[in-house]
This record gives C-alpha cells, sequence and structure tokens, in this order.
C-alpha cells in the first residue's frame, strides 16, 4: 500500500514542476527538517527549496520507471526511481536515479530527503 502511495505522491511532485506550483507543493509535502540533494551539487533545505521553486521554468513533461520500495519501519520508507525530465526538445534534457525518503507524521506521508544521482549520455 505504501509504494502506491509514494509513488503517487513523486507523480504529484513532478506534476507540480510541470504546471508551476512545485513552490507550494514541495512546501507542504517536506518535513520542516527536510532536505534536496541535487544534481548539479546543491543541497537545499526546505525554505530554500521552496524559494529556489517559486522562479524555476516548468517541465513540459516527464517519465518515471524502474521503481523500487525500500520499507525502513513501519512509519518510514525510500523510494528509488529512474526519472527523466523534458523542457521543449525530443532528448531528456535531465535523466538520473532519484531517491526519496518518507516518513509517515500524523498519519501523512512526508517528504524527508530527496537525492539525484544523473545519469551519464
Amino acid at each position: 500500500m505504501a509504494e502506491a502511495e509514494l509513488l503517487r505522491l513523486e507523480h504529484q511532485g513532478w506534476q507540480s514542476l510541470c504546471d508551476s506550483t512545485g513552490a507550494d507543493f514541495y512546501g507542504r509535502i517536506m518535513t520542516d527538517d527536510g532536505i534536496m540533494i541535487l544534481a548539479h551539487g546543491f543541497v537545499l533545505d526546505r525554505q530554500q527549496v521552496v524559494a529556489s521553486l517559486n522562479d524555476a521554468p516548468p517541465w513540459s513533461s516527464y517519465e518515471i520507471s524502474d521503481e523500487r520500495l525500500v520499507r525502513l519501519s513501519d512509519d518510514s520508507a525510500v523510494l528509488a526511481y529512474r526519472g527523466k525530465a523534458w523542457r521543449e526538445r525530443s532528448e531528456p534534457d535531465f535523466e538520473a536515479w532519484m531517491s526519496s525518503v518518507y516518513v509517515e507524521l500524523a498519519g501523512e506521508w512526508r517528504l524527508a530527503s530527496y537525492q539525484q544521482t544523473p545519469i551519464p549520455a
């Protein structure tokens, strides 16, 4: 059950990056002390993520594949997957292995950590 719910949240996150509502989405879903470790070498806390997404150009489409769930405990899990994202080209502008660490707080899954590992061309 957790895998379907966490995958749904990942799709919601990517969709928010496509429709320019990522700052609101990640501001809500990230834990207060959550972090994102991005492919270009930045480590952002929740406030920095929200600020960076306010002016981020939207993605036009994305794809998630090769999903794997690792249950850490009853209230925490890691969802790993291969992600591709496009802006306007036929080839992906971005492709990486991604992992999201979720914790369940007060009955809701929250994003505690997210990491991108680029896949070389």
